[in-house]
């Protein structure tokens, strides 16, 4: 962040999302070329982060959607993507939303249930609309991250299990308006151990044979996403390395004529170009503990009072003033004003003495952040700042 836009922001009212609209550019032709590379197919998974300029951004790169609301499909139309290229993911999809994706021709339902695989073939009959279907199989492959945001077990309560395919084969082939179009995969979230995809691959080249042996062609095999970033050092490195990434799957998956490979990828897309801007309100010496007390809270930014996730905490107003050898530095438990105890974004944080009024920035914030915010406490609405 330059000398400028902190000047600037020393100005804006806090706290605040900033967006470096150039990175986020420069993240997803990175990501798209590599998939390019293979003929892959990307579907940006909303979640990560609804705002409207974001997804104008990346919608101009020709992505798809990775929705898991009716209102996710209908901003991400808004904003411009292809109806025709959203996937519709969710445990609990409701009749209005089944009917918003049905009438806005989706390119699949990821289902998760034999019961939403009848509800959806019901209401297309009686709508007499097609209704797109990805099975969303259980692979059983442990992510190796956090039990929070772990997907892919079977304790988990998404996807459907082994014993329950022939059923859902069987609907699909007794209703005229239910195409199977896809198998769909996702085992977690924030994963930097490769192997584990290698895993899934292993998996999915199981569940690809068993429908081809008995005379099902899958035209799309969906992986998911769930790939991580580097919370610990995001300007080192600021954009993931999705060549390895898509040359892995390359590697290990074993694809029969004509499959399309799909992806839904989120925070490696959008996280590292969104920084939560705060302000120091007090700074509290205690016996044992200094407290920074900032404008910001978990009402701002869930995720550490969530799952205790990391984010780096920095000093912005320090980020322009050359750094002396030696300069004090002390540790700080950064925490916001909300009234919960859970409300802490870091303990025992080394940074340079800070003082009231000092700008803080929360790095890594773009995808789970914003979308993630309440009003909880009766908050401020957030403000945004863009860098074009």
């Amino acid at each position: 962040m330059t000398k400028e836009i902190i000047s600037k922001l020393a100005g804006e009212n806090t706290p605040l999302y900033y967006y470096n609209l150039p990175l986020l550019r420069e993240t997803i032709s990175v990501a798209k070329n590599a998939a390019d590379r293979y003929g892959y197919h990307i579907h940006y998974a909303i979640k990560a982060n609804n705002n409207p300029r974001v997804l104008q951004e990346i919608s101009k790169f020709g992505l798809g959607a990775d929705c898991v609301s009716g209102y996710e499909i209908e901003r991400a139309i808004d904003n411009g993507f292809k109806a025709e290229e959203v996937v519709f993911a969710g445990v609990g999809k409701t009749d209005r939303e089944i009917l918003t994706g049905l009438q806005n021709g989706i390119l699949s339902f990821n289902v998760e249930s034999v019961e939403e695989l009848r509800v959806i073939g019901d209401l297309a009959k009686e709508h007499q609309l097609v209704g797109r279907i990805a099975l969303r199989i259980n692979p059983n492959v442990d992510a190796k991250t956090h039990h929070y945001i772990t997907t892919g077990l079977d304790e988990n309560k998404f996807g459907i299990m082994m014993h329950q395919l022939q059923t859902c084969v069987d609907i699909i082939s007794e209703n005229s308006f239910l195409e199977l179009i896809g198998l769909h995969f996702h085992v977690g979230s924030q994963i930097t151990d490769l192997n584990v995809y290698k895993r899934l691959c292993i998996k999915v080249n199981e569940w690809n044979t068993w429908f081809y042996e008995r005379g099902y062609h899958i035209p799309i095999l969906n992986l998911g996403g769930g790939l991580g970033i580097n919370y610990a050092e995001p300007d080192e490195e600021a954009i993931v390395n999705f060549s390895n990434f898509f040359y892995l799957f390359h590697e290990f998956l074993d694809l029969r004529e004509n499959q399309q490979v799909h992806f839904e990828l989120g925070r490696s897309l959008v996280a590292n170009c969104g920084t939560l801007v705060s302000r120091v309100l007090y700074i509290k010496e205690g016996i044992k503990k200094n407290f920074a007390i900032l404008d910001a809270g978990m009402t701002e930014l869930l995720r550490p009072a969530l799952y205790q996730a990391y984010h780096k905490v920095e000093l912005l107003s320090d980020k322009f003033i050359e750094q002396e050898e030696g300069k004090e530095v002390t540790k700080y438990d950064v925490v916001g004003p909300i009234c919960e105890s859970s409300d802490c974004f870091g303990k025992d944080v080394l940074l340079p003495k800070l003082q009231r009024g000092d700008l803080i920035g929360i790095r890594s914030a773009g995808a789970y952040g914003e979308v993630m915010s309440s009003r909880y406490n009766l908050r401020q609405e957030l403000s945004y700042f863009f860098k074009e």
